[in-house]
Formats: structure tokens, C-alpha cells, sequence
């Protein structure tokens, strides 16, 4: 079977890239700066459901992700998840927080209503989190 993101992480999320194991999406959220990996393989919801060589590079791919986000994003702390317990299948948050932040300390779920990307900040995150994926492909 072919890789089908699931319904909910569509709507939530926008198309970043996809990488050697995962697609990388943003999060419509303008309150954090908010990416997700999903490894693009089929009816996986738990990270030892894939075989060590993928699970190695799923979590090689979330570490380079937060090394880069809190280079470029002036983060405090990158907070890093994998809860599934709306959405099933296995994707990783990779969030850069801030002190500033709407949520902060506390996790960024439950903390009020997203508030949809706006075309400039969307922009820019975008194209941000295509940078990465271009170092990332260029290694």
C-alpha cells in the first residue's frame, strides 16, 4: 500500500517537503513555529513498528529538524512529541518554543485555538523549513 496521510494531519498542516524517510509538514498555527515529520510508510502508528534502519533515520531527522529550528528561530526550547492519541498514525512534533510563547510553560496542546498562518508568516515559515529539507538533501 502507498503512503495516505491521514485526513486530520491534511487539514491541519501544510506540505513542506518530503525527506529521505518523512514528509515534513508545517502546522497552520501562527502562535508557534510548529513542524511535523511523518515517516511516509503505511499503517505505521508507533515508532518500533518500523524496521531499526527507518527508526534510526525517523529519529536522525527529528534531531536535525530541532538543531535547525533553534538555530533560526531564537527558541528557548524545542519541544519534541509524539503523543498519536488524536491521530494515529506516527508523526513527530517539532515545536520551538518560546518564553513569549501563548502556551508557555505549558504544552502546546489545549492552549486556546490555532490561529491560521497569515501569507506572509506562512511564507516565511515555509520557506524556512524548505531550507532545511534542501542542507538535509544536500548531505
Amino acid at each position: 500500500m502507498a503512503f495516505v496521510l491521514h485526513e486530520r494531519l491534511a487539514a491541519d498542516t501544510l506540505f513542506v517537503a518530503s525527506l529521505e524517510l518523512c514528509e515534513l509538514r508545517l502546522m497552520n498555527d501562527a502562535r508557534f513555529v510548529w513542524a511535523l515529520l511523518i515517516p511516509q510508510r503505511d499503517v505505521v502508528r508507533e515508532s518500533f513498528e518500523l524496521p531499526a534502519s527507518e527508526r534510526a533515520l525517523l529519529w536522525q531527522e527529528v534531531d536535525r529538524l530541532g538543531a535547525f529550528m533553534m538555530r533560526h528561530t531564537g527558541a528557548d526550547k524545542i519541544n519534541i512529541g509524539a503523543l498519536g492519541n488524536m491521530v494515529p498514525q506516527l508523526h513527530v512534533h517539532v515545536i520551538a518554543r518560546s518564553k513569549e510563547d501563548a502556551a508557555w510553560p505549558g504544552p502546546v496542546w489545549g492552549a486556546g485555538q490555532a490561529q491560521p498562518l497569515e501569507d506572509d508568516t506562512r511564507q516565511t515559515r515555509l520557506t524556512l523549513l524548505q531550507r532545511f529539507a534542501a542542507d538535509l538533501k544536500g548531505d
